[in-house]
């Protein structure tokens, strides 16, 4: 989590190559655990909500 910060917050500095924030930033997001029961609530679906832009 701590290096996916680090990376947004790499993403807002003038210079940064957007390049290597494209390629990293999803391994970093996809390498996270899921999180432990009881963190959302019941019933919770996280395939069940709107559509953002850019989803298929």
């Amino acid at each position: 989590m701590l290096l996916l910060g680090q990376l947004a917050l790499y993403a807002d500095t003038a210079g940064a190559d957007l390049d290597f924030v494209e390629a990293v930033s999803s391994s970093l997001a996809i390498s996270l655990p899921e999180p432990p029961p009881g963190v959302f609530p019941d019933g919770d679906d996280p395939d069940g909500g709107p559509a953002y832009p850019g989803d298929s």
